[in-house]
């Protein structure tokens, strides 16, 4: 009878040197510096309703975020998140205007968003299929899926803005004891996602997949399963990060959910989750990470920094994830 996998535990060996106990602090650590520094510059920026407006800004790609922690765990990646969040949005879209369906008029938007979450799923079975049952890297896997869901939110789109009706709208707006919506679909998914990885058997088995998949399988975990399981939820977290997203933007453009994937990656990695996985958390490590990534996105909203600089800015970001990751790992 074998034992229960349990979540990958450091190696035994010396301490941490003073570099690696500063790589796991770094995400809170550089979250209070911006804080502060756009707090000196900006008035405006240290405000409660700026505060909530970060909180509410970041739910999108912080469930996104979520569901890219689980596959990064296994050790793989989901490049296709930004993609499916495009595509969702733009389905949605169109079911709560008409007339994309012959014969279809206007749906209520709750049954439209209940309509998106199968699609979020699909999207993921696709990659669970090409990952995990066809052997395919994920790089390569989830690349083909990213250029399917994108072409085909085109198509859907005609590469024009789709505007939403109000209706559609409500659902960025409305608030539950004073909190929005969306803030609580985020505390939700990221509650649930924390859960299942830290107090079930399944969350074990995912870490113990990525700590190392060839003991894993000698072990007896259906390794094939749980990869699926991964894309599968990567996928409806997508697809529920792009129903937030555009229910605050309200238009659905030709770039919506672009690189928005990266922002995620960088985030869960930030929050200490591996790139070789294994190793991570929701919370709140994610969590932290993209509150970080969203808190200088904001900031330079504010100070009216030049929109195309924020790619730059997430692939700083990027880059200082990375460079954490190599930092928390020991010496090979």
């Amino acid at each position: 009878m074998t034992a229960e996998p349990t979540e990958a535990l450091p190696a035994t060996g010396p301490r941490p040197g003073p570099w690696r106990r500063l790589a796991r602090h770094a995400p809170l650590l550089l979250l209070l510096a911006v804080v502060l520094a756009f707090g000196a510059i900006s008035p405006v920026f240290r405000t409660p309703a700026n505060a909530r407006n970060i909180l509410v800004q970041s739910s999108g790609v912080a469930v996104v975020a979520v569901g890219m922690t689980i596959v990064l765990i296994t050790g793989g990646i989901d490049l296709s998140a930004g993609a499916v969040m495009f595509l969702s949005a733009a389905v949605a879209g169109k079911l709560v205007i008409g007339g994309w369906i012959p014969g279809l008029g206007p749906i209520p938007v709750p049954l439209a968003v209940a309509l998106i979450v199968p699609l979020g799923l699909a999207c993921g079975l696709v990659n669970a299929a090409l990952v995990a049952g066809g052997r395919i890297a994920p790089f390569v896997a989830t690349l083909a899926t990213l250029y399917l869901a994108r072409g085909l939110a085109l198509q859907i789109t005609q590469t024009r803005p789709l505007p939403l009706p109000p209706g559609f709208l409500e659902l960025g707006r409305a608030a539950v004891l004073g909190l929005p919506l969306p803030a609580w679909i985020l505390l939700a998914a990221a509650a649930a996602g924390q859960a299942m990885l830290s107090a079930t058997p399944l969350g074990r088995q995912l870490y113990a997949l990525g700590h190392d998949p060839d003991a894993a399988r000698r072990a007896g975990l259906r390794t094939t399963r749980l990869l699926a399981f991964a894309y599968v939820i990567s996928g409806l977290c997508a697809s529920l990060g792009g129903l937030i997203a555009v229910a605050q933007l309200g238009t659905v453009s030709p770039t919506f959910g672009a690189q928005r994937e990266f922002a995620a990656i960088a985030a869960a990695v930030l929050g200490g989750t591996s790139l070789f996985g294994g190793r991570g958390n929701v919370l709140p490590g994610t969590l932290v990470g993209v509150l970080l990534v969203q808190t200088l996105e904001n900031g330079l909203n504010i100070l009216n920094a030049d929109p195309y600089s924020y790619p730059v800015v997430v692939g700083a970001v990027l880059f200082v994830a990375v460079l954490l990751d190599r930092l928390r790992r020991p010496r090979d």
